[in-house]
């Protein structure tokens, strides 16, 4: 039942989830229906060009999919199901963190897994990780909730910071109210919105307002710009973190905490872990170290 509706979810058709699964419509509709009934809940509305999932046929699909892929898993270990690590993957990830740390990861994965091809997309747009045909995509942030399986591989902490000679000559802030508009080098793909949050709320004030100042969609663009002492940015460490390391820059309102974000790995559960996207999740796991090395500094 479970694996007839997540199919049907995947490919919003019972039609062709019965070609997939290579049975009749009438029996994946039956399976469905046995599941709704079992359930109590209403899984997909239906249209006559499409089926789309309910909220409580979201809900379910999250749990379907993590108990078809521990079976899958229980089927490889005692049944000798999985096969060598082989074939081209393809991996979306984030520019900045792309550049500066993941070159010598899939320099490493390549050298454990020869067989395993890799084709590498730089952007910081969130693809659609099903219909690009990614087998994996890197994100950072606080994930919404998907019919995608995301799993965090290292924290992301984000700091304010400038050049020395910026704080000589403007001095330290002891309050974000004390942060000059005009200096604020601001990402623009940044979420500004915690509202509970003082610098957080100072700086979506800024990045609104400041129209004399430096926005971009790169952070190492505005790192450069900070590091040469032309205002201050908030950033995530391991961007600025090799800066901070050798002086270049200096935190500021180390007092305020802000929350810290996450590196995710996100894939569509209905690969079921393809030995070649296993292997790599497996290899990302402890890559960075805990806590990633991005932040000794």
């Amino acid at each position: 039942m479970m694996k007839a509706f997540a199919t049907v979810a995947d490919l919003g058709s019972f039609t062709k989830a019965a070609e997939k699964l290579e049975t009749s419509n009438q029996l994946v509709s039956k399976y469905v229906s046995q599941l709704e009934e079992q359930l109590g809940a209403r899984l997909f509305n239906r249209t006559t060009r499409r089926v789309h999932l309910t909220q409580e046929g979201e809900q379910c699909l999250q749990h379907a999919m993590h108990i078809l892929e521990s079976v899958h898993d229980m089927e490889s270990h005692f049944g000798g199901l999985q096969s060598t690590a082989k074939g081209l993957l393809q991996i979306s990830a984030p520019v900045s963190f792309s550049t500066l740390h993941l070159a010598p990861l899939i320099r490493d994965f390549k050298q454990e897994y020869p067989e395993v091809g890799v084709n590498l997309e730089l952007s910081d747009r969130k693809v659609d990780v099903i219909e690009e045909g990614f087998d994996v995509a890197l994100r950072i942030g606080h994930l919404k909730s998907s019919s995608l399986i995301a799993k965090k591989i290292a924290p992301v902490k984000l700091v304010l910071c400038a050049a020395p000679s910026y704080i000589e000559k403007y001095g330290t802030p002891s309050h974000p109210e004390e942060l000059s508009r005009s200096h604020f080098l601001h990402y623009s793909y940044m979420d500004y919105s915690a509202p509970d949050n003082p610098l957080m709320k100072v700086l979506r004030s800024n990045s609104h307002t400041n129209q004399s100042g430096l926005s971009a969609n790169n952070g190492e663009i505005l790192m450069a710009a900070a590091i040469a002492g032309e205002g201050y940015i908030l950033q995530p460490t391991f961007i600025v973190g090799e800066a901070l390391k050798q002086g270049k820059l200096k935190t500021m309102l180390n007092n305020i905490e802000l929350e810290t974000m996450s590196l995710y790995a996100v894939y569509p559960h209905r690969k079921l872990l393809a030995p070649k996207l296993r292997a790599f999740l497996d290899f990302l796991d402890s890559y960075f170290g805990e806590p990633p090395y991005w932040d000794d500094y």
